[in-house]
């Protein structure tokens, strides 16, 4: 049916804001280049930044996916223009290395409440008293944890470049573990299924982990794990770490905070996307909810790219709220 009169005025003056505000679009014509590790289970978070990038107009290219400090190295000269996935104080050290704040833009956080550390099987913990990662000096309480028939305790660890390997590396050095107990360093994903495994068949288990991630949906802590403590505080780089609770108990890691990171030199061009940087909060539980999707068997691209829209559209107004702000930054 042909609009007369109002109507016609109206549909004309929606029209014409809408393409008015399509061409005002802080980020119209801007290329984005996203970088990410190569864990699959840090896209989420990555993508949610990439969609609310595009309602701001931005031309966001395909993530890559690199090693950490490739990552940052890549991020600081320009190739690359943020990652989502910067770890604190985790990545530190790579931050520091790769020029810092004089190169990288890190505003707001992303990301509260992270948390990693050691852990074993609630059974073994229990009948042997085990609580403090300290007591695996005692070589008959170590080869508990054996898997490869050489007496000492073998640990599921971190895979190199993470940043985790080094840490627990140092911590083990510092404990006086290098003698009774094997950092494995490896692909962590085969390394945790076989881990898992031997937890299904009964047999003690000893691994590092973190939250976000899908390991504490499967093996629980409090249920079927327990965290271990630490005898004090070792932080790579960091001489006077505290890594003590509120409680008095120590695992070993500060309670980690994740930041998005970018090129300095870009987002000072691009207020729109600082601004969106600095304002954007994803919840733990909803990464770790994400997480254990995917490895349930949604984890496919497409899966990914619809369990991201599926967290904008329940939280709609949040979502758009962001954009708005990071849109009124550009003015």
């Amino acid at each position: 049916m042909k609009k007369t009169g109002i109507w016609a005025v109206a549909a004309l003056t929606t029209f014409a804001t809408a393409t008015t505000f399509a061409a005002d679009l802080p980020g119209k014509g801007v290329s984005v280049t996203p970088i990410q590790s190569t864990i699959s289970e840090e896209t989420f978070q990555t993508e949610l930044v990439n969609k609310a990038l595009e309602k701001l107009g931005y031309d966001v290219q395909p993530t890559r996916e690199v090693d950490y400090n490739v990552g940052y190295t890549t991020i600081a000269a320009g190739d690359a223009t943020f990652t989502a996935v910067n770890w604190s104080p985790l990545h530190d050290e790579m931050y520091k290395a790769a020029g810092g704040d004089k190169v990288f833009y890190r505003e707001g956080t992303y990301v509260t409440g992270a948390a990693q550390g050691w852990l074993i099987d609630k059974k073994t913990a229990e009948q042997y008293h085990i609580t403090n990662i300290e007591q695996l000096k005692d070589p008959k309480l170590a080869k508990l944890f054996d898997t490869n028939g050489d007496g000492k305790a073998d640990l599921t660890g971190c895979t190199p470049g993470w940043g985790c390997e080094a840490a627990l590396n140092e911590q083990l050095k510092a404990y006086g573990l290098e003698k009774t107990v094997t950092h494995n360093q490896g692909n962590y994903s085969a390394m945790i299924a076989d881990t898992i495994t031997r937890y299904k068949e009964g047999k003690p288990i000893f691994y590092y982990t973190w939250t976000p991630y899908w390991v504490s949906n499967v093996l629980i802590p409090g249920k079927d794990v327990l965290w271990m403590q630490v005898p004090f505080s070792v932080v790579p780089g960091d001489k006077n770490a505290d890594t003590k609770l509120p409680n008095g108990k120590n695992y070993g890691f500060p309670v980690s905070t994740m930041h998005i990171v970018a090129n300095k030199a870009w987002a000072e061009k691009n207020p729109a996307a600082a601004k969106l940087f600095a304002i954007m909060k994803l919840p733990l539980k909803d990464i770790n909810a994400q997480n254990a999707a995917m490895h349930a068997g949604k984890n496919s691209d497409a899966d990914i790219d619809a369990q991201t829209d599926g967290w904008i559209k329940a939280h709609q107004e949040e979502f758009d709220g962001w954009v708005k702000e990071a849109a009124a930054a550009a003015k």
